[in-house]
């Protein structure tokens, strides 16, 4: 039987729920309203995920043409034409016997490999369909840290599964499977699993602005996407050359910009140049002496603002072919004199 005295803390306990605390004022006490903004952020994500989903498709493989490598596997991907072809991961589809594409509306349909790239874990393969729903590009370079990143793709067979998140990084360095770094790459928090390899990574308005390559385990909220200005740039190669053709120096590295005082007082013709952040042993990049920390600004006489640029002037044409590689060190401006290679990659 409850007592007069229980009754009675009852009450205050809530009274205490009910009213604002004695001498605090009721703007502090309530729970802001987020809902608008909550309902801004749904919208956003319905909206680019329903703009996009129709272009992604779930990749399987089978069978290998490497010893020892796995007989099945599946990732994703997206068409970014009409006439189908699709962009996916090099590691997804690399040297694979049959490749198998399931679209949205359920039909599967076999897929020829056009194009591979381990270097850049980019890969393009094409199915026999036309007026295919296809993912507009959208302009990674435009991106800023803290912005809305939504991933699509098959996590674990999953078809169709969104993830939303922000662009947690830009710049960023990763390995690829052939050893060579990539650069430039989109860090998201977006959550990634196995089988979301090689789906779209699109902005608040479904546009792609890169393709999922990577997550770090056992690490949460450490997933990579390979920047679709890189892709931009690859993606021609492969659908001419069926690869990608180009020379190396053999180093990593990262977007920088560059102090005003060196710009004016070395009356440099960029404001920014590619920081480097490691060399790889036997390279050309080490035999010409190039080292942690420089900052490259010119290639040949050609002005380098960042890794697109470089990536640009690193065509086939170059192997070989002696080249000025324009540097600051330390605050002081040196050239040095490098030879590209052909790059290496998974298939040589």
């Amino acid at each position: 039987m409850e007592t007069k005295s229980g009754l009675s803390g009852l009450h205050l306990v809530e009274d205490a729920l009910r009213e604002p605390a004695e001498g605090v004022p009721e703007s502090l006490s309530t729970p802001p309203d987020d809902s608008p903004l909550l309902d801004a952020y749904s919208r956003s994500v319905v909206a680019a995920a329903a703009r996009v989903s129709p272009a992604v498709v779930r990749i399987e493989v089978r069978g290998s043409r490497d010893a020892g490598a796995a007989a099945a596997g599946s990732g994703s991907g997206f068409v970014f034409t009409p006439d189908g072809f699709i962009l996916t991961n090099s590691h997804v589809v690399h040297r694979a016997k049959e490749i198998e594409v399931t679209l949205l509306d359920g039909r599967h349909l076999l897929a020829q490999p056009v194009g591979d790239d381990p270097d850049t874990d980019l890969a393009v393969v094409r199915v026999s369909a036309s007026d295919l729903p296809a993912a507009a590009l959208g302009d990674s370079r435009a991106l800023a840290v803290g912005q809305l990143a939504i991933a699509i793709g098959n996590p674990y067979g999953f078809q169709y599964t969104v993830t939303a998140g922000v662009v947690s990084a830009l710049g960023r360095s990763l390995r690829s499977r052939s050893g060579r770094l990539i650069d430039n790459v989109i860090q998201t928090d977006a959550a990634l699993n196995p089988g979301n390899s090689g789906g779209p990574l699109v902005d608040s308005r479904g546009d792609v602005i890169g393709v999922n390559t990577a997550m770090i385990l056992p690490a949460q909220g450490l997933c990579f996407a390979i920047p679709i200005s890189t892709a931009r740039f690859v993606v021609p190669h492969l659908i001419a050359d069926g690869e990608m053709r180009r020379s190396w120096i053999g180093f990593g590295g990262h977007n920088a910009k560059l102090a005003r005082r060196l710009v004016y007082g070395l009356e440099l013709a960029v404001e920014s140049g590619v920081l480097v952040l490691s060399v790889e042993r036997g390279s050309p990049a080490e035999r010409a002496q190039l080292a942690e920390g420089d900052i490259v600004i010119a290639f040949d006489g050609e002005p380098v603002r960042g890794i697109d640029d470089l990536h640009r002037l690193l065509t086939a044409e170059r192997i070989g072919q002696p080249a000025r590689l324009d540097l600051l060190r330390k605050g002081q401006r040196l050239a040095l004199e490098v030879t590209p290679v052909r790059s290496p990659g998974l298939s040589d």
